[in-house]
């Protein structure tokens, strides 16, 4: 059975009449955007398949469209083929679409959210001109050189992508990425401007988002169904209570694209499908993992195509987890315990430094794609222990946050030998 990956394109990936085909043939897709549009307030449709190219691309637009022909995409290619994948990836806007397939995010409360994500990005690119370019042709070790050297006070320039072996994205205020292209073209290097209308994943967009934080702490999230690797770090979610500060996160980080397909090859994925508009994606696959097999979703002829190699296909059965694991459920609790010490030297001692040392355990857990032994996951359950004894956690809540732990994991025996529940419990 063929490894299945879905990834989903971001900001960039729009054109007018994307979406179109796939309305054209599904009723499901005419309900999802007659729903889209009723939260949104204008037509949708319109703006998509017979809207300027110039108004299409403006991000508080951009981002909604791209999202709402993606999902729409996805709902059509589960419901006719019954694919499902092993894990996804959205690049930049697509990792909410991602999210939002993996039924972490809500379909209308992810509308409102990207809605809002793109008008604060505009705003933000409003106060400070700045433009994203594609640089091929020169490592990436030279180009972060560069940015340093061409930035100055209040004029950046930074990688906000980094894509694939042979392509580097930078963002930034208009003179420095000019000064920095113009360094680019001395080493041979090749430059494309985006069409986007805002630097994003750089340093100009703090302001957009602490205010995106302060926008997805108005909703609730769920557990992903599948997957989803982010784009900040290249690992997968560990549950719902990661989503608010990566998305935060996201914004002013580079999307690290090359690491999140080194992902892919780790869990020896075969099959690719980029669902959305274009292929961006699949191009950048062929860059990155010659051997994937990689597939479009965008219109009714590609679901046709899919049908035909693919076939209909049952739920695979997902990978092994370990971000399911004791090491990332002690972390969870420690971060949502309530602090009732706030001594600092105590707090760093007996939660800071404990805490860092099992979240280098689980990157390593998770680069190699494995689950943790019995050591690291006693580490894991004293970090949690110095944890609430340092906070001063009531022990009856100890109790019950264990039990929670180890009944979710299936480490009863663990804990026992630990000492933390009595052998008449078992």
């Amino acid at each position: 059975m063929s490894k299945i990956a879905f990834m989903y394109p971001g900001q960039g990936s729009q054109y007018v009449g994307m979406g179109k085909s796939l309305w054209e043939n599904f009723s499901l897709v005419k309900e999802i955007y007659e729903e889209a549009e009723n939260i949104l307030g204008f037509g949708l449709k319109q703006l998509c398949f017979e809207g300027s190219m110039e108004e299409l691309s403006q991000t508080e637009n951009t981002q909604p469209a791209i999202f709402v022909a993606s999902y729409a995409a996805y709902r059509v290619l589960t419901a006719e083929t019954g694919i499902r994948p092993l894990l996804s990836a959205g690049h930049s806007l697509g990792e909410i679409t991602a999210l939002t397939c993996a039924e972490a995010i809500r379909f209308p409360d992810a509308v409102r959210i990207i809605r809002e994500r793109g008008r604060l990005m505009q705003e933000a690119a409003a106060a400070e001109s700045g433009i994203m370019v594609a640089i091929s042709g020169v490592d990436k070790t030279t180009i972060k050189e560069e940015c340093e050297k061409a930035s100055r006070p209040g004029d950046i320039v930074a990688i906000s992508n980094y894509n694939s072996p042979m392509q580097v994205v930078i963002s930034g205020n208009r003179d420095a990425v000019e000064r920095l292209c113009a360094k680019m073209k001395e080493l041979d290097g090749r430059t494309v401007q985006l069409k986007v209308s805002a630097p994003f994943h750089s340093p100009i967009m703090a302001p957009a988002a602490a205010a995106l934080e302060a926008v997805l702490q108005d909703y609730r999230y769920a557990e992903p169904k599948f997957d989803v690797v982010s784009n900040v770090d290249a690992r997968t979610y560990a549950g719902a209570h990661e989503i608010i500060p990566r998305l935060k996160e996201q914004m002013v980080k580079p999307v690290r694209w090359q690491e999140s397909m080194k992902y892919f090859r780790r869990l020896e994925i075969d099959t690719a499908i980029e669902i959305g508009p274009h292929n961006v994606l699949k191009k950048l696959m062929v860059q990155n993992i010659h051997s994937v097999n990689t597939f479009s979703c965008e219109k009714e002829k590609d679901i046709s195509e899919l049908k035909n190699r693919l076939g209909t296909a049952p739920e695979q059965e997902p990978p092994a987890r370990p971000e399911l694991s004791v090491v990332t459920k002690c972390m969870a609790v420690a971060v949502c315990t309530k602090n009732r010490n706030w001594n600092n030297n105590e707090y760093e001692q007996g939660v800071i430094r404990p805490y860092n040392r099992v979240q280098k355990i689980q990157e390593r857990i998770q680069n190699e794609g494995r689950q943790p032994d019995i050591a690291e996951m006693k580490e894991a359950i004293n970090m949690l222990i110095s944890v609430f004894n340092t906070k001063k956690t009531p022990v009856q809540e100890q109790n019950i946050r264990f039990q929670q732990i180890y009944e979710q994991t299936g480490t009863k025996e663990l804990f026992r030998e630990l000492g933390l529940i009595s052998a008449k419990a078992i």
